[in-house]
This record gives structure tokens, sequence and C-alpha cells, in this order.
């Protein structure tokens, strides 16, 4: 099934309340989703380097910009604030859904990689959009055995605190890298082999 069959799923299920501005951000998620992932734009940001395979890397740690807050309910119904619960690590934040093709494809790398880094300070995390409730999620984690939390973000609210002309998600799947500082070092706009995953984070593992 390709990822814009896949996208049209939620439409099915029962109608949720979503800010506008979030139902934007979506929608805007979704046209990208059904792209080839190699197009990345940083929005206005210029310091950072395209890498091999699609990995936009800002270098120059003066030149990279702040995270947003990332704080919520995970999909075990915990609360979870990544800046303050994983201080001072690399913090690798991949968005994904459920009903996304791609996000199964890199499901088995993300979870092999975390599983290697984390005894390097460096904490993998979930955030999971556009499911519109947590039970295909959960299913999803446990078919992949994924060891590492994910936010629940159906409404695409957390998405929208990225800042403007940052290497921000705009597209399903995502996957932002935060340095040890809180600050966005790199982002990829598509499925990551393991190769590519271990390639980024070798470097910022290697901050201190």
């Amino acid at each position: 099934m390709s990822a814009c069959r896949a996208l049209r799923r939620p439409r099915s299920r029962r109608r949720t309340s979503v800010p506008a501005a979030a139902g934007v951000v979506l929608a805007a998620l979704a046209l990208s989703a059904c792209g080839s992932g190699s197009k990345s734009s940083s929005g206005g940001q210029t310091q950072f380097v395209q890498g091999t395979g699609g990995v936009s890397v800002v270098k120059d740690r003066s030149g990279r910009q702040d995270a947003p807050d990332l704080s919520g309910k995970t999909l075990d119904g915990k609360e979870l604030d990544v800046a303050k619960d994983f201080k001072g690590k690399v913090v690798v934040l991949n968005v994904w859904g459920s009903w996304c093709s791609p996000c199964r494809a890199e499901a088995s790398n993300l979870v092999k990689v975390a599983n290697d880094f984390k005894d390097k300070g460096v904490q993998f995390v979930g955030l999971n959009t556009r499911d519109a409730d947590t039970a295909p999620a959960k299913a999803f984690e446990k078919e992949f055995q994924v060891p590492y939390p994910s936010l629940f973000d159906s409404s695409g609210k957390l998405l929208l605190r990225f800042p403007k002309g940052s290497l921000n998600p705009q597209a399903i799947p995502s996957t932002i890298f935060i340095d040890r500082d809180g600050k966005i070092a790199a982002r990829a706009l598509k499925a990551l082999t393991e190769d590519e995953l271990r390639k980024t984070l070798d470097p910022l593992a290697a901050e201190k």
C-alpha cells in the first residue's frame, strides 16, 4: 500500500477537533509524505549543509536554533518533558504514524540504532501524529518492539512549536536530531537507513 493511500485512512475515523493552524500543518505533512522525501527546505535557516542521503546538518554549533518545548502525554499516558527528562543527552525525535508505510520501513532501523546508542548518551523519542487514538500506534510499537517512548500528538500541536526558519519536520516520517544543548543539529525528511542514522549520530554523540 502506498503512503498516499495510507494517508486517507484517518479521514474515515471519527471526526476529532483540530485547531485550524494545526490542520494546515497536518495537511502539509500529508502532502509531503506522498513525495519521494528527497526534497528539503530549510524554511529560512541558512547555516546547514545538505548531507548525503538527504540529511540536513548544522555543523556550526553556534548556528543551531533551540528546539521547542516538547512535552505532553506519551502513548502510555505518562507525562514526558523531553528537555527536562533527557537533559544533556542527544535526542533523536522521529515523527511517525502507524498508517505510514515509510515509517514501517524505517522502524527496525530506528530500534536497532536506539539500542546501540543508549549507552552513548543518546535518547530516541517518537512523536506519533495523525493517529486518531493510541491503539494502532501501540500495536505498531509492539510489532517492532520499540524501546523508547512516543509523545501522542494526533492534532499536530507539538509540530507547530518548531520555530519558523528552523530545520523543522515537514514530512512523515521526519527525524530531528537535537544536540546535548537542546539545539536542532540535523533533520531528515524521509525514512532513514541504519547507516544514515549512525553517520548522523556519531559526530553528535562525540560532542561534549
